[in-house]
């Protein structure tokens, strides 16, 4: 097989895997009302407890009876991340008053640097109705695997490193249940009008 076979093989499997993932979460969600008279929820998140910027526990019993936004990421995260926490922020900003009843949280997957000081400095430019959420390498494996969110470290030259993560950010209601993955490539306005109907 020819290196331009090859290639297209590889983009090929790709883009199946990505659309299998995609399927995958559709069927979640459309599982939740499938004729059988029970509520089915997916199988996306579930009780935690972390350490939030302000060195303070900080679990999903914090968050009774509010619609919640959830994204995993870290602080030394070139773009995916602030550029994410700032389309957050403008969502809050436009929802005014109404942000209270809700949050979002930035998960860590970086725990090693991601420090309550530094997920506080890191957060400083944000709305503060995002939440820092830090813990030691045990309980953020397995709040990201509640949440099935992929994450790894990848090493770069001059022995410091990257991590690679899963970058879906996750609409949850206000009983902590997973409703759907959230549309981030949409106005602010638009965004903060979507998720008003799940105050």
């Amino acid at each position: 097989m020819g290196v331009r076979a090859t290639r297209l093989m590889v983009i090929f499997t790709a883009f199946v895997a990505g659309l299998l993932l995609c399927l995958g979460v559709i069927l979640f969600v459309g599982s939740r009302g499938s004729g059988t008279g029970v509520i089915q929820t997916a199988a996306i998140g579930g009780p935690f407890r972390l350490i939030d910027q302000s060195g303070q526990p900080f679990s999903d019993q914090d968050l009774k009876g509010k619609t919640f936004l959830v994204f995993f990421g870290f602080t030394h995260c070139p773009d995916v991340c602030p550029t994410t926490l700032f389309e957050i922020s403008e969502i809050m900003r436009n929802l005014g008053p109404e942000a209270d009843r809700t949050a979002a949280l930035f998960i860590s997957v970086d725990p090693e640097r991601d420090t309550p000081e530094a997920m506080r400095d890191y957060l400083a430019s944000f709305d503060p109705h995002v939440h820092g959420l830090t813990g030691d390498s045990a309980a953020l494996t397995a709040v990201a695997k509640a949440y099935r969110v992929y994450y790894k470290k990848v090493p770069l030259d001059g022995g410091d490193y990257t991590m690679d993560h899963t970058a879906i950010v996750y609409l949850m209601d206000k009983e902590g249940r997973f409703v759907a993955p959230f549309n981030m490539k949409r106005t602010a306005e638009v965004a903060a009008a979507e998720l008003r109907k799940h105050l």
